[in-house]
Order: structure tokens, then sequence, then C-alpha cells
């Protein structure tokens, strides 16, 4: 399944409602909204809808299980899922939404260690814990 926007997307969002947290399984999804018209999808046989709730259907490849996006009945936009994209996009964000939703394990403010690639020792056994107070990993 592959979809393109004809007219550029903006005003990211990340969103850590209930509803959005479940479907993909993440503390938040990064989304952004773009006209129906200017969105455009190919592959139909390996798309996959639900409704997650009454008149939202959430639309996903049915090959990979990456959620795509969101249609609401009656409404004329799509809410594109950011982490689906295979490019960079070229928009800033414009804010967190539903932050009365957040997980208490993650923290918005977060000051953790950042890495430009994965931690390959980050969790192999009971040995292996972050000291908070130290900020590494032991």
């Amino acid at each position: 399944m592959t979809y393109e926007f004809f007219t550029p997307l903006s005003g990211i969002i990340h969103c850590q409602c209930a509803t959005c947290r479940k479907a993909n399984g993440s503390a938040f999804s990064s989304v952004a909204e773009g006209s129906t018209a200017d969105f455009k999808f190919t592959g139909a046989e390996h798309q996959g809808s639900f409704e997650s709730y009454h008149g939202e259907h959430r639309q996903f490849c049915s090959n990979c299980g990456t959620q795509v996006y969101v249609q609401r009945r009656g409404k004329k936009r799509v809410i594109l899922r950011l982490g689906s994209l295979n490019v960079t996009l070229n928009a800033n964000e414009f804010a967190h939404a539903w932050t009365s939703h957040l997980v208490v394990w993650f923290d918005l403010e977060g000051d953790l260690p950042r890495h430009a690639a994965g931690m390959r020792y980050y969790a192999r056994g009971e040995d292996v814990e972050y000291d908070i107070s130290s900020k590494k990993w032991g």
C-alpha cells in the first residue's frame, strides 16, 4: 500500500489519547491532517480498516500492519500517521494533544539520554537497569 499527498502537510500533532496509544501500541501518535482531495493511495488490495469508535475508521496495511491514516465519516480531511512515512516530512510540530491521557512511564519533558542508533544491550536480563541518578545503564 502506498500513498501520496499533493499539497504540503503541516501542523504535526503528537496525540496521547488512549485511542491513539492503543491503536499504535506506543505512548503517542504523531499525525498531520490533509484534504482527502489531495490524498491518493494505491494498493487497495492490502488496505485493512477498522472502526475505532463511531464514525472513525483507521486504515492500515494488511501486509505489515502499519496504521496509515484515519478517515472520519462526513469529514473532508484525513489524519495521516507520520510513522508510516518513508520520506522526510518538511513540516513543523504544532502541539501535544490529550496530555491528560499521558501514560505514567512517558515523561513529556524527558531528560533521558539520546542515542543516534539502537542500544544493543539495554534490556538483557535482570542485571541490566537504568540508574536515574547517574543517567547510565548498568
